[in-house]
């Protein structure tokens, strides 16, 4: 007897969540590009490597173009929908290998450990497009500014490393709706969907975005900090 064929559903089934926004969006998307993949026989670090060249390209574009669109040389709304599309694409086939992996029984250290290098490089080329936008926009940027708005935003890739092991803990433990509200701030999909946004409309704007990123990122660095403090003294 011949098994049938994973759906759509049967990948999205699988993915590790991520947030209200990357759970009802980016991983529904990511679920095809994962179905695309496995009937091109496509393994998981196929995937993973697409969405590197892709982030790198979309960021690379944002910051080569940054000046040109504080002068009025290009129209913002144009670098905006290349961050928009590209971003989160780039966002969807890095869900999408995950759930390939998880499927097909294809997943292995290695892949793993490409997967979460591959992200790290993607994000540190995001967070030089932001801050190359706002220091365009807003010449008088304090370095020191950029400099943890860097730092603060790899909190994000860091814990949820530390959270994906068999030591996870959570300090909000709710999944009611007011409070999957609140964490969209550190839902990756929606806050690259928000930085997107703000290039296209208002560019203006990526200075308070690097602000309120890392006053986000750094008040959750300490929560963290204090939490697993708290843990570790029971």
């Amino acid at each position: 007897m011949v098994e049938p064929r994973p759906t759509v559903a049967d990948f999205h089934r699988v993915n590790r969540g991520g947030g209200l926004f990357s759970e009802s969006i980016s991983q529904w998307i990511g679920a095809v590009f994962a179905l695309v993949a496995q009937r091109l026989g496509l393994r998981p670090t196929a995937l993973t490597i697409t969405n590197l060249v892709l982030g790198l390209a979309t960021s690379v574009i944002v910051v080569a173009l940054a000046t040109r669109v504080a002068g009025g040389d290009v129209p913002a709304w144009v670098v905006g929908l290349v961050a928009l599309v590209g971003w989160q694409i780039a966002y969807a086939l890095d869900c999408a290998d995950g759930q390939l992996a998880r499927v097909t029984g294809t997943g292995s250290p290695a892949g793993a450990r490409v997967d979460v290098l591959c992200d790290v490089a993607a994000q540190i080329a995001l967070v030089a497009a932001l801050g190359a936008t706002a220091v365009a926009q807003r010449p008088g940027t304090p370095s020191w500014l950029v400099a943890v708005f860097a730092g603060t935003w790899m909190v994000n890739l860091v814990t949820s490393v530390m959270q994906s092991g068999p030591n996870a803990a959570s300090m909000v433990t709710s999944t009611s709706l007011p409070v999957r509200l609140v964490k969209l701030v550190r839902d990756y999909g929606a806050v690259i969907f928000v930085a997107a946004l703000v290039l296209m409309l208002a560019p203006a704007l990526t200075f308070w975005v690097v602000v309120a990123f890392t006053v986000v990122n750094g008040g959750f660095l300490l929560a963290s900090i204090a939490f697993s403090a708290r843990a570790s003294l029971r």
